[in-house]
């Protein structure tokens, strides 16, 4: 997949660095030792985090801060990763869907980056870029319905978004038959270093988990 990050994201983020990892899977509907993972890094960022601290991890708050240029409001439009680890420091328990999302969701959590987990057969065409949500663009959050995007940074494929730091989009979600995997870091606060260390990271429990090689790792721009 070739991955542009185009110059309006340049302009109100001109050291955003992201990755992309591709892999082949095979998908489950749970796993129990990836879910002692969670659990545990759940119990030690309850020990060091606030809901109101949260948001000054260099992830979250790069991300808000781009969401505010963009003319969105963080707030009502949190990043993913606020909102995972938001729902954890309230005592509530994460949603449980499948193996391939635990484990997006379990990468996103312990680096603090949003991060876009996709079925990259699903996508149109070979080319994604990295652009600004328009007022009226039609776009279908998974478990979300309809998704005002105007304000948000959003990847396109050929047919329209199919992701943004607070949902990806219906049409190239993950489900069990998912065999070719597509993940997208969003590095808004431009440490590269630690974006490739999250890819790292996503190709370990790939390999743990999904029954994978960790396919490869890609950094852009």
């Amino acid at each position: 997949m070739n991955i542009i990050v185009s110059q309006e994201i340049e302009q109100v983020c001109p050291t955003f660095v992201g990755a992309a990892v591709e892999a082949q899977v095979v998908n489950t509907p749970y796993c129990a030792e990836l879910w002692d993972e969670i659990h545990e890094l759940e119990q030690r960022l309850r020990q060091q985090l606030t809901t109101e601290s949260l948001k000054t991890l260099p992830g979250i708050a790069a991300t808000r801060a781009v969401y505010k240029k963009c003319g969105k409001d963080p707030s009502r439009y949190r990043p993913a990763s606020e909102q995972l680890i938001r729902r954890m420091l309230q005592g509530k328990e994460l949603y449980q869907i499948d193996t391939l999302v635990d484990l997006v969701n379990l990468a996103s959590i312990a680096y603090g980056y949003s991060i876009g987990g996709f079925d990259a057969d699903k996508m149109v065409g070979d080319t994604l870029t990295l652009g600004i949500g328009r007022e009226g663009e039609p776009y279908e959050g998974i478990g979300r319905g309809l998704l005002n995007i105007a304000g948000l940074p959003v990847y396109r494929d050929r047919q329209g978004g199919v992701g943004t730091p607070t949902s990806d989009n219906e049409r190239t979600k993950m489900t069990l038959e998912t065999r070719h995997l597509l993940v997208l870091i969003n590095g808004y606060d431009g440490n590269r270093e630690r974006v490739e260390a999250n890819a790292r990271y996503i190709q370990e429990l790939v390999r743990k988990y999904a029954a994978s090689d960790g396919g490869t790792v890609t950094l852009y721009p």
